[in-house]
């Protein structure tokens, strides 16, 4: 069985060991005159709080826009957040470092989020993670993690590359993904969830394999997955 990589604190999911700093002044909100804020940075932040009542309810995809922009929630990327919000930069960076898409530290160009969590766990995703670091891990140009769940369990062992979802995947998929990354080719093509059938498109019941892919495949695909009488 793989050895399951841990940080210092015990935990594999980072920043648990991070207490506040009461060194520094209490948190204030940033002052536009003072915080400048680049234009187009902040027409998506005031489009996504138009979105919702309460403007806390925009945090997460400030975040998204503010991470988008800069690379990653560096803390010049949080402060303009803040000041468009009209928040403290602690209350966005408190956010920032719960959710695991957020990265609080640079990072590559190419990120690799692989699922460990039970059902990929169950089927080797541990083996995935453990492989893909080995594939890619000492390139700086790659930001490879483990993923708590990434909600795609019926094509368990997988990942997400780059916002791609592919899988199911094999310890060998792991170096063509880094190999199709550095090409600039598409990752893993013939895994990606996209090309997997909807059961909304099906027919009828027990409608034959297209392309080669079973219309409900996968560790959790049952009859159920296809049009036609349930078994309820």
């Amino acid at each position: 069985m793989a050895t399951v990589r841990r940080f210092d604190h015990g935990s594999r999911v980072p920043g648990w060991d991070q207490s506040v700093d009461l060194s520094k002044d209490p948190a204030v909100v940033p002052d536009p005159a003072s915080t400048p804020v680049p234009e187009d940075l902040r027409v998506k932040i005031e489009d996504a709080v138009r979105r919702y009542p309460d403007v806390r309810s925009a945090s997460i995809p400030a975040l998204h826009v503010a991470q988008d922009h800069h690379g990653w929630c560096s803390p010049t990327a949080i402060e303009q957040a803040a000041c468009v919000m009209r928040l403290t930069p602690a209350y966005l960076a408190s956010v920032a470092t719960f959710y695991d898409m957020f990265e609080t530290v640079p990072k590559g160009e190419h990120t690799v989020y692989v699922c460990t969590n039970i059902s990929c766990s169950l089927r080797g995703g541990d083996q995935i993670y453990e492989a893909m670091l080995s594939a890619g891990g000492d390139d700086p140009s790659f930001n490879i993690r483990s993923f708590e769940c990434l909600g795609a369990c019926d094509i368990a062992p997988m990942a997400s590359v780059n916002g791609t979802y592919v899988g199911p995947l094999s310890e060998a998929d792991c170096q063509t993904i880094v190999e199709d990354l550095k090409a600039g080719r598409t990752p893993l093509d013939a895994k990606q969830i996209r090309h997997r059938l909807k059961a909304t498109s099906l027919s009828a019941e027990g409608a034959p394999a297209v392309g080669g892919v079973d219309v409900a495949s996968g560790p959790s695909a049952s009859g159920n997955d296809t049009a036609g009488d349930k078994d309820m």
